[in-house]
Protein backbone atom coordinates (compact mmCIF):
# COMPACT_ATOMS: atom_id res chain seq x y z
CA UNK A 1 0.00 0.00 0.00
CA UNK A 2 1.26 3.49 -0.80
CA UNK A 3 -0.17 6.53 0.96
CA UNK A 4 0.95 10.11 0.56
CA UNK A 5 1.47 12.28 3.63
CA UNK A 6 -1.07 14.61 2.03
CA UNK A 7 -3.67 11.88 2.48
CA UNK A 8 -3.07 12.26 6.21
CA UNK A 9 -2.61 16.04 6.36
CA UNK A 10 -5.80 17.43 4.84
CA UNK A 11 -7.21 20.92 5.24
CA UNK A 12 -10.83 20.71 6.31
CA UNK A 13 -13.27 21.81 8.99
CA UNK A 14 -14.03 20.70 12.52
CA UNK A 15 -15.03 19.14 14.70
CA UNK A 16 -14.33 15.56 13.55
CA UNK A 17 -12.52 13.94 10.65
CA UNK A 18 -14.52 10.72 10.92
CA UNK A 19 -17.89 12.23 11.88
CA UNK A 20 -17.78 15.50 9.90
CA UNK A 21 -15.19 15.39 7.11
CA UNK A 22 -15.83 11.75 6.17
CA UNK A 23 -19.64 11.99 6.00
CA UNK A 24 -19.39 15.23 3.99
CA UNK A 25 -17.14 13.50 1.45
CA UNK A 26 -19.38 10.42 1.38
CA UNK A 27 -22.49 12.52 0.75
CA UNK A 28 -20.93 14.31 -2.18
CA UNK A 29 -19.55 11.04 -3.53
CA UNK A 30 -23.01 9.47 -3.36
CA UNK A 31 -24.64 12.20 -5.43
CA UNK A 32 -21.84 12.03 -8.00
CA UNK A 33 -22.29 8.28 -8.16
CA UNK A 34 -26.05 8.71 -8.57
CA UNK A 35 -25.41 11.16 -11.41
CA UNK A 36 -23.67 8.35 -13.30
CA UNK A 37 -27.07 6.61 -13.42
CA UNK A 38 -29.22 9.20 -15.28
CA UNK A 39 -32.36 7.11 -15.34
CA UNK A 40 -32.40 6.67 -11.56
CA UNK A 41 -31.38 10.29 -11.00
CA UNK A 42 -34.32 11.65 -13.00
CA UNK A 43 -36.78 9.48 -11.05
CA UNK A 44 -35.31 10.40 -7.66
CA UNK A 45 -37.74 12.46 -5.61
CA UNK A 46 -36.28 12.09 -2.11
CA UNK A 47 -32.97 11.29 -0.44
CA UNK A 48 -32.41 9.37 2.78
CA UNK A 49 -29.33 8.66 4.90
CA UNK A 50 -29.08 6.11 7.70
CA UNK A 51 -26.20 6.41 10.18
CA UNK A 52 -24.98 3.43 12.19
CA UNK A 53 -22.82 2.70 15.22
CA UNK A 54 -20.60 5.53 16.44
CA UNK A 55 -21.88 7.88 13.72
CA UNK A 56 -25.39 7.50 15.09
CA UNK A 57 -24.41 7.65 18.76
CA UNK A 58 -22.22 10.77 18.71
CA UNK A 59 -23.09 12.25 15.32
CA UNK A 60 -25.22 15.10 16.66
CA UNK A 61 -22.42 16.33 18.90
CA UNK A 62 -19.94 15.97 16.06
CA UNK A 63 -22.10 17.82 13.53
CA UNK A 64 -22.66 14.81 11.27
CA UNK A 65 -26.10 16.05 10.23
CA UNK A 66 -24.62 19.38 9.12
CA UNK A 67 -21.83 17.56 7.29
CA UNK A 68 -24.35 15.46 5.34
CA UNK A 69 -26.30 18.56 4.33
CA UNK A 70 -23.10 20.27 3.18
CA UNK A 71 -21.91 17.23 1.21
CA UNK A 72 -25.28 16.73 -0.48
CA UNK A 73 -25.19 20.45 -1.33
CA UNK A 74 -21.92 19.90 -3.20
CA UNK A 75 -19.56 21.33 -0.58
CA UNK A 76 -16.09 19.91 0.14
CA UNK A 77 -14.28 20.05 3.52
CA UNK A 78 -11.19 21.80 2.19
CA UNK A 79 -13.06 24.36 0.10
CA UNK A 80 -16.18 25.31 2.04
CA UNK A 81 -16.05 28.71 3.71
CA UNK A 82 -16.75 28.14 7.44
CA UNK A 83 -18.55 31.49 7.54
CA UNK A 84 -21.19 30.21 5.08
CA UNK A 85 -21.88 26.84 6.69
CA UNK A 86 -24.75 27.88 8.95
CA UNK A 87 -26.56 29.64 6.09
CA UNK A 88 -26.24 26.63 3.76
CA UNK A 89 -27.50 24.26 6.43
CA UNK A 90 -30.38 26.52 7.45
CA UNK A 91 -31.54 26.91 3.86
CA UNK A 92 -31.85 23.15 3.45
CA UNK A 93 -33.63 22.84 6.77
CA UNK A 94 -36.08 25.59 5.76
CA UNK A 95 -36.75 24.51 2.18
CA UNK A 96 -36.33 20.75 2.79
CA UNK A 97 -34.67 20.59 -0.64
CA UNK A 98 -31.21 19.68 -1.92
CA UNK A 99 -30.05 21.57 -5.01
CA UNK A 100 -27.77 19.13 -6.82
CA UNK A 101 -24.89 19.87 -9.18
CA UNK A 102 -27.19 18.66 -11.98
CA UNK A 103 -29.58 21.57 -11.37
CA UNK A 104 -32.15 19.23 -9.84
CA UNK A 105 -33.98 19.86 -6.59
CA UNK A 106 -34.57 16.74 -4.52
CA UNK A 107 -36.59 16.56 -1.32
CA UNK A 108 -34.52 16.09 1.83
CA UNK A 109 -35.83 16.86 5.29
CA UNK A 110 -32.96 16.38 7.76
CA UNK A 111 -35.37 15.75 10.63
CA UNK A 112 -37.08 12.89 8.82
CA UNK A 113 -34.55 11.71 6.25
CA UNK A 114 -31.53 11.21 8.49
CA UNK A 115 -31.98 7.96 10.40
CA UNK A 116 -29.97 7.66 13.62
CA UNK A 117 -29.66 3.87 13.96
CA UNK A 118 -28.17 3.94 17.46
CA UNK A 119 -28.81 0.28 18.20
CA UNK A 120 -27.38 -1.01 14.95
CA UNK A 121 -23.85 -1.28 13.62
CA UNK A 122 -22.65 -2.41 10.23
CA UNK A 123 -20.20 -5.28 10.12
CA UNK A 124 -17.18 -3.72 8.45
CA UNK A 125 -16.63 -0.58 10.55
CA UNK A 126 -18.37 1.32 13.39
CA UNK A 127 -18.73 4.45 11.24
CA UNK A 128 -21.15 3.22 8.60
CA UNK A 129 -23.74 5.15 6.57
CA UNK A 130 -26.19 4.15 3.87
CA UNK A 131 -27.50 6.61 1.27
CA UNK A 132 -30.68 5.98 -0.70
CA UNK A 133 -32.29 7.67 -3.69
CA UNK A 134 -36.05 7.12 -3.47
CA UNK A 135 -38.83 7.33 -6.04
CA UNK A 136 -42.13 9.10 -5.41
CA UNK A 137 -43.55 5.78 -4.22
CA UNK A 138 -40.73 5.28 -1.74
CA UNK A 139 -39.06 2.60 -3.85
CA UNK A 140 -35.29 2.51 -3.49
CA UNK A 141 -33.81 3.41 -6.88
CA UNK A 142 -30.16 3.58 -5.93
CA UNK A 143 -28.27 2.76 -2.73
CA UNK A 144 -24.67 2.99 -1.57
CA UNK A 145 -23.01 2.25 1.76
CA UNK A 146 -19.84 4.05 2.88
CA UNK A 147 -17.57 3.85 5.88
CA UNK A 148 -15.70 6.77 7.43
CA UNK A 149 -12.60 4.96 8.66
CA UNK A 150 -10.76 7.84 10.34
CA UNK A 151 -8.78 10.85 9.26
CA UNK A 152 -11.42 11.80 6.70
CA UNK A 153 -10.82 8.62 4.67
CA UNK A 154 -13.99 7.19 3.13
CA UNK A 155 -14.36 3.77 1.54
CA UNK A 156 -17.42 2.17 -0.02
CA UNK A 157 -18.75 -1.21 0.98
CA UNK A 158 -16.88 -3.11 -1.72
CA UNK A 159 -13.56 -1.38 -0.99
CA UNK A 160 -13.91 -2.01 2.74
CA UNK A 161 -13.99 -5.74 2.06
CA UNK A 162 -10.54 -5.43 0.54
CA UNK A 163 -7.32 -3.95 1.90
CA UNK A 164 -8.37 -0.48 3.06
CA UNK A 165 -6.70 2.45 1.32
CA UNK A 166 -5.00 0.01 -1.06
CA UNK A 167 -2.96 1.61 -3.82
CA UNK A 168 -0.41 0.50 -6.36
CA UNK A 169 2.70 -0.39 -4.36
CA UNK A 170 4.87 -0.27 -7.47
CA UNK A 171 4.33 3.48 -7.78
CA UNK A 172 6.80 4.42 -5.03
CA UNK A 173 10.56 3.77 -5.17
CA UNK A 174 10.86 2.85 -1.47
CA UNK A 175 7.75 0.93 -0.39
CA UNK A 176 7.56 0.07 3.30
CA UNK A 177 4.93 -1.75 5.26
CA UNK A 178 6.63 -1.74 8.67
CA UNK A 179 8.99 0.46 10.65
CA UNK A 180 11.60 -2.28 10.35
CA UNK A 181 11.39 -2.07 6.57
CA UNK A 182 11.59 1.72 6.73
CA UNK A 183 14.70 1.59 8.93
CA UNK A 184 16.28 -1.01 6.65
CA UNK A 185 15.70 1.29 3.66
CA UNK A 186 17.25 4.21 5.55
CA UNK A 187 20.30 2.10 6.35
CA UNK A 188 20.69 0.70 2.84
CA UNK A 189 20.33 4.09 1.15
CA UNK A 190 21.89 6.26 3.92
CA UNK A 191 18.76 8.40 3.72
CA UNK A 192 16.74 9.81 6.59
CA UNK A 193 13.09 8.90 7.11
CA UNK A 194 12.11 12.28 5.67
CA UNK A 195 14.29 11.73 2.58
CA UNK A 196 12.78 8.28 1.97
CA UNK A 197 9.26 9.67 2.26
CA UNK A 198 10.19 12.61 0.04
CA UNK A 199 11.36 10.24 -2.69
CA UNK A 200 8.05 8.39 -2.43
CA UNK A 201 6.12 11.67 -2.64
CA UNK A 202 7.85 12.36 -5.96
CA UNK A 203 5.72 9.53 -7.39
CA UNK A 204 2.74 11.88 -7.22
CA UNK A 205 4.18 15.43 -7.28
CA UNK A 206 7.33 17.19 -8.36
CA UNK A 207 9.76 18.81 -5.93
CA UNK A 208 8.19 22.25 -6.15
CA UNK A 209 4.68 20.93 -5.62
CA UNK A 210 5.76 18.91 -2.57
CA UNK A 211 7.48 21.85 -0.95
CA UNK A 212 4.58 24.17 -1.77
CA UNK A 213 1.99 21.79 -0.37
CA UNK A 214 3.99 21.22 2.82
CA UNK A 215 4.25 24.96 3.35
CA UNK A 216 0.51 25.30 2.63
CA UNK A 217 -0.24 22.68 5.28
CA UNK A 218 2.10 24.34 7.78
CA UNK A 219 0.65 27.78 7.07
CA UNK A 220 -2.86 26.44 7.63
CA UNK A 221 -1.74 24.96 10.96
CA UNK A 222 -0.08 28.23 11.99
CA UNK A 223 -3.11 30.27 10.94
CA UNK A 224 -5.32 28.00 13.03
CA UNK A 225 -3.13 28.64 16.09
CA UNK A 226 -3.30 32.39 15.48
CA UNK A 227 -7.10 32.37 15.11
CA UNK A 228 -7.50 30.30 18.23
CA UNK A 229 -5.35 32.72 20.22
CA UNK A 230 -7.51 35.67 19.19
CA UNK A 231 -11.05 34.27 19.09
CA UNK A 232 -13.01 34.71 22.32
CA UNK A 233 -16.30 33.11 23.24
CA UNK A 234 -18.12 29.96 24.23
CA UNK A 235 -17.84 26.79 22.16
CA UNK A 236 -21.06 25.50 20.54
CA UNK A 237 -22.97 22.72 22.25
CA UNK A 238 -24.61 22.26 25.61
CA UNK A 239 -21.43 22.14 27.71
CA UNK A 240 -20.87 25.91 27.45
CA UNK A 241 -17.10 25.49 27.39
CA UNK A 242 -15.35 28.86 27.41
CA UNK A 243 -12.34 29.23 25.12
CA UNK A 244 -9.16 29.40 27.21
CA UNK A 245 -6.54 30.10 24.56
CA UNK A 246 -7.13 33.89 24.24
CA UNK A 247 -6.73 34.50 28.00
CA UNK A 248 -3.61 32.33 28.15
CA UNK A 249 -2.18 34.14 25.14
CA UNK A 250 -2.74 37.52 26.79
CA UNK A 251 -1.12 36.32 29.99
CA UNK A 252 1.97 35.08 28.16
CA UNK A 253 2.39 38.16 25.96
CA UNK A 254 1.27 41.14 28.03
CA UNK A 255 3.53 40.54 31.03
CA UNK A 256 6.34 38.30 29.77
CA UNK A 257 8.68 39.39 32.57
CA UNK A 258 6.49 37.48 35.01
CA UNK A 259 7.56 34.25 33.31
CA UNK A 260 11.27 34.87 32.84
CA UNK A 261 12.20 33.07 36.06
CA UNK A 262 10.14 29.98 35.18
CA UNK A 263 11.73 27.78 32.48
CA UNK A 264 8.55 25.71 32.29
CA UNK A 265 6.81 28.67 30.68
CA UNK A 266 7.71 26.96 27.40
CA UNK A 267 5.16 24.30 28.35
CA UNK A 268 2.55 27.02 28.74
CA UNK A 269 3.23 28.07 25.16
CA UNK A 270 2.92 24.48 23.92
CA UNK A 271 -0.34 24.10 25.83
CA UNK A 272 -1.54 27.35 24.27
CA UNK A 273 -0.80 26.17 20.73
CA UNK A 274 -2.68 22.90 21.22
CA UNK A 275 -5.64 24.49 23.02
CA UNK A 276 -5.95 27.15 20.32
CA UNK A 277 -6.18 24.60 17.51
CA UNK A 278 -8.62 22.29 19.22
CA UNK A 279 -10.88 25.10 20.33
CA UNK A 280 -11.00 26.16 16.69
CA UNK A 281 -11.77 22.56 15.74
CA UNK A 282 -14.57 22.31 18.32
CA UNK A 283 -16.06 25.49 16.85
CA UNK A 284 -16.17 23.96 13.35
CA UNK A 285 -13.46 26.22 11.99
CA UNK A 286 -10.70 25.47 9.45
CA UNK A 287 -8.16 22.93 10.72
CA UNK A 288 -5.70 20.41 9.31
CA UNK A 289 -6.56 16.77 9.88
CA UNK A 290 -3.38 15.47 11.49
CA UNK A 291 -4.10 12.58 11.29
CA UNK A 292 -7.62 13.26 12.65
CA UNK A 293 -9.53 16.35 13.73
CA UNK A 294 -9.88 15.19 17.32
CA UNK A 295 -6.07 15.13 17.54
CA UNK A 296 -5.48 18.09 15.21
CA UNK A 297 -3.67 20.23 17.80
CA UNK A 298 -0.69 18.01 18.55
CA UNK A 299 1.35 18.20 15.35
CA UNK A 300 0.85 21.99 14.99
CA UNK A 301 1.73 22.58 18.67
CA UNK A 302 4.91 20.50 18.54
CA UNK A 303 5.87 22.02 15.20
CA UNK A 304 5.38 25.53 16.60
CA UNK A 305 7.49 24.54 19.62
CA UNK A 306 10.27 23.56 17.21
CA UNK A 307 9.88 26.76 15.23
CA UNK A 308 9.82 29.10 18.24
CA UNK A 309 12.02 27.43 20.84
CA UNK A 310 14.52 25.08 19.20
CA UNK A 311 17.78 26.86 18.27
CA UNK A 312 18.51 26.67 14.56
CA UNK A 313 14.94 25.88 13.52
CA UNK A 314 14.29 26.42 9.84
CA UNK A 315 11.83 26.00 7.00
CA UNK A 316 13.73 22.87 5.98
CA UNK A 317 13.30 21.58 9.53
CA UNK A 318 9.53 22.00 9.28
CA UNK A 319 9.55 20.00 6.02
CA UNK A 320 11.60 17.30 7.74
CA UNK A 321 9.19 17.36 10.67
CA UNK A 322 6.06 16.90 8.55
CA UNK A 323 7.57 14.37 6.13
CA UNK A 324 8.79 12.23 9.04
CA UNK A 325 5.55 12.56 10.99
CA UNK A 326 3.63 11.62 7.85
CA UNK A 327 5.74 8.49 7.30
CA UNK A 328 5.02 7.38 10.86
CA UNK A 329 1.32 8.08 10.42
CA UNK A 330 1.32 5.90 7.31
CA UNK A 331 2.55 2.97 9.42
CA UNK A 332 -0.45 3.33 11.73
CA UNK A 333 -2.90 3.73 8.86
CA UNK A 334 -1.56 0.59 7.20
CA UNK A 335 -1.11 -1.66 10.23
CA UNK A 336 -3.64 -0.51 12.81
CA UNK A 337 -6.15 2.37 12.75
CA UNK A 338 -6.49 6.12 13.19
CA UNK A 339 -10.19 5.86 14.04
CA UNK A 340 -11.39 6.57 17.58
CA UNK A 341 -14.53 4.59 16.82
CA UNK A 342 -12.39 1.56 16.01
CA UNK A 343 -9.55 1.61 18.57
CA UNK A 344 -10.30 4.46 20.97
CA UNK A 345 -8.41 7.72 21.39
CA UNK A 346 -5.08 5.88 21.31
CA UNK A 347 -5.72 5.81 17.54
CA UNK A 348 -6.12 9.60 17.43
CA UNK A 349 -4.20 11.41 20.20
CA UNK A 350 -1.85 8.43 20.57
CA UNK A 351 -1.00 8.31 16.87
CA UNK A 352 -0.62 12.10 16.63
CA UNK A 353 1.69 12.04 19.66
CA UNK A 354 3.78 9.29 18.06
CA UNK A 355 3.94 11.14 14.74
CA UNK A 356 4.92 14.43 16.38
CA UNK A 357 7.55 12.79 18.59
CA UNK A 358 9.25 11.11 15.65
CA UNK A 359 8.97 14.23 13.52
CA UNK A 360 10.48 16.45 16.20
CA UNK A 361 13.36 14.03 16.78
CA UNK A 362 14.08 14.15 13.04
CA UNK A 363 13.87 17.95 12.84
CA UNK A 364 16.32 18.18 15.75
CA UNK A 365 18.85 16.02 13.92
CA UNK A 366 18.03 12.57 15.27
CA UNK A 367 19.04 9.39 13.47
CA UNK A 368 16.38 7.12 11.94
CA UNK A 369 16.80 4.84 14.96
CA UNK A 370 16.17 7.73 17.36
CA UNK A 371 13.18 8.81 15.29
CA UNK A 372 11.73 5.30 15.52
CA UNK A 373 12.35 5.23 19.27
CA UNK A 374 10.69 8.62 19.79
CA UNK A 375 7.62 7.48 17.85
CA UNK A 376 7.49 4.27 19.88
CA UNK A 377 7.69 6.14 23.20
CA UNK A 378 4.95 8.50 22.05
CA UNK A 379 2.51 5.65 21.51
CA UNK A 380 3.68 3.39 24.33
CA UNK A 381 2.42 5.88 26.89
CA UNK A 382 -0.93 6.38 25.20
CA UNK A 383 -1.84 2.70 24.96
CA UNK A 384 -5.37 2.01 26.11
CA UNK A 385 -6.51 5.64 25.84
CA UNK A 386 -10.28 5.61 25.50
CA UNK A 387 -12.48 7.83 23.36
CA UNK A 388 -15.19 9.11 25.72
CA UNK A 389 -16.33 12.60 24.66
CA UNK A 390 -18.85 14.13 27.02
CA UNK A 391 -22.15 14.81 25.24
CA UNK A 392 -20.57 13.56 22.02
CA UNK A 393 -18.77 16.90 21.66
CA UNK A 394 -15.10 17.12 20.69
CA UNK A 395 -14.41 19.31 23.74
CA UNK A 396 -14.04 17.44 27.04
CA UNK A 397 -11.60 15.71 27.42
CA UNK A 398 -10.48 16.12 23.80
CA UNK A 399 -9.11 19.67 23.90
CA UNK A 400 -6.91 19.19 26.98
CA UNK A 401 -5.93 15.74 25.74
CA UNK A 402 -4.22 17.42 22.78
CA UNK A 403 -2.22 19.65 25.12
CA UNK A 404 -1.11 16.63 27.14
CA UNK A 405 -0.28 14.70 23.96
CA UNK A 406 1.87 17.57 22.72
CA UNK A 407 3.92 17.66 25.92
CA UNK A 408 4.33 13.87 25.79
CA UNK A 409 5.55 14.08 22.21
CA UNK A 410 8.23 16.65 23.07
CA UNK A 411 9.39 14.59 26.05
CA UNK A 412 9.45 11.40 23.95
CA UNK A 413 11.67 13.11 21.38
CA UNK A 414 14.02 14.41 24.06
CA UNK A 415 14.32 10.99 25.69
CA UNK A 416 15.11 9.38 22.34
CA UNK A 417 17.66 12.04 21.40
CA UNK A 418 19.53 11.42 24.67
CA UNK A 419 19.90 7.73 23.79
CA UNK A 420 21.66 5.78 21.07
CA UNK A 421 18.40 4.58 19.53
CA UNK A 422 18.74 1.04 20.89
CA UNK A 423 15.65 -0.01 22.83
CA UNK A 424 13.69 -3.13 23.76
CA UNK A 425 10.23 -2.23 22.39
CA UNK A 426 10.05 -1.56 18.66
CA UNK A 427 7.62 0.80 16.96
CA UNK A 428 6.18 -2.17 15.05
CA UNK A 429 5.47 -4.03 18.28
CA UNK A 430 3.78 -1.04 19.87
CA UNK A 431 1.63 -0.55 16.75
CA UNK A 432 0.56 -4.21 16.93
CA UNK A 433 -0.16 -3.76 20.63
CA UNK A 434 -2.26 -0.67 19.98
CA UNK A 435 -4.32 -2.52 17.41
CA UNK A 436 -4.84 -5.50 19.72
CA UNK A 437 -5.71 -3.22 22.64
CA UNK A 438 -8.28 -1.48 20.49
CA UNK A 439 -9.82 -4.81 19.53
CA UNK A 440 -10.06 -5.79 23.20
CA UNK A 441 -11.48 -2.43 24.28
CA UNK A 442 -15.19 -2.45 25.04
CA UNK A 443 -17.29 -0.69 22.40
CA UNK A 444 -18.61 1.82 24.92
CA UNK A 445 -15.10 3.31 25.18
CA UNK A 446 -14.81 3.88 21.44
CA UNK A 447 -16.53 7.17 20.53
CA UNK A 448 -20.01 6.18 21.61
CA UNK A 449 -20.35 8.49 24.64
CA UNK A 450 -21.64 5.46 26.56
CA UNK A 451 -18.62 4.97 28.81
CA UNK A 452 -15.81 6.70 30.69
CA UNK A 453 -16.07 10.42 31.34
CA UNK A 454 -19.07 10.65 29.02
CA UNK A 455 -21.26 8.95 31.63
CA UNK A 456 -19.43 9.80 34.85
CA UNK A 457 -19.39 13.60 34.53
CA UNK A 458 -22.59 15.59 34.87
CA UNK A 459 -23.24 17.84 31.89
CA UNK A 460 -23.58 21.49 32.81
Amino acid sequence: MAISIFDLFKIGIGPSSSHTVGPMRAAKRFLRSLAEHPQELVQTKRLRVDLYGSLALTGLGHGTDKALILGLSGQEPDLVDPATIDAIVQQVRDTKLIATENALSIAFDPKKDIGWQRRKALRLHPNGMTFQALAESGQVLYERTYFSIGGGFVVNEETAEQDRLKMDQSKVPFPFKTAAELLATCQATTKTVAEVQHQNELSWRDQTAISTQIQTIWQAMSDCIDRGCQTEGVLPGGLKVVRRAPALYRELTQKPERHLRDPLTILDWVNLYALAVNEENAAGSRVVTAPTNGAAGIIPAVGKYYEEFVPGSSRHGIETYLLTAGAIGILYAENASISGAEVGCQGEVGVACSMAAGGLAAAMGGTPQQVEQAAEIGMEHNLGLTCDPIAGLVQIPCIERNAMGSIKAINAARIALKSDGVHHVSLDSVIRTMKATGADMKTKYKETSRGGLAVNVTEC
